[in-house]
Order: C-alpha cells, then sequence, then structure tokens
C-alpha cells in the first residue's frame, strides 16, 4: 500500500516546549503541536517564538506534525 503524502503549510511558532516540541499557529488559524525534523536537528537550527516556518501534516492526524523549514530574517537578525 503506498504511503500518503504530506500536507505542507506555513505557520508561526507560538512557544516552545521540552524535547523540541513546537506549537505552531498555521496560517489558516490551527493550532498544532509540531516536533522538529531530523535534519534541523542535525544542523542545530534554532527556533524561536515568532519564527515563520514550514510544517508537514500527516493526512491521518492533522493536530500533530514536523516542522521542515525555518524561513530566513524574519525579525530583522543581522546573520
Amino acid at each position: 500500500m503506498p504511503k500518503e503524502e504530506a500536507i505542507q503549510v506555513e505557520g508561526t511558532i507560538i512557544e516552545p516546549l521540552p524535547n523540541a516540541m513546537f506549537r505552531v499557529e498555521l496560517d489558516n488559524g490551527h493550532r498544532v503541536l509540531a516536533h522538529i525534523s531530523g535534519k534541523m536537528r542535525m544542523h542545530f537550527i534554532k527556533i524561536l517564538p515568532g519564527d515563520r516556518v514550514t510544517v508537514e501534516l500527516s493526512p491521518y492526524d492533522l493536530t500533530r506534525g514536523r516542522v521542515t523549514f525555518r524561513a530566513r530574517n524574519q525579525r530583522g537578525d543581522k546573520k
């Protein structure tokens, strides 16, 4: 049986939670619980409240997701 494709949506980090979990508010207003993808963890990409992120949601459980990308320089950082 083929694996279902993940749904990619944009959102904003609302609050950090323990164990690399985050509460994310999606652009459509829904709030989901998301964890960091393995590549982001491996490359030590830091995520702070207010960051714009891309979240992958499983079609089977739309309340949980995986943060796969953090948009650059949304807060005016000079790095």
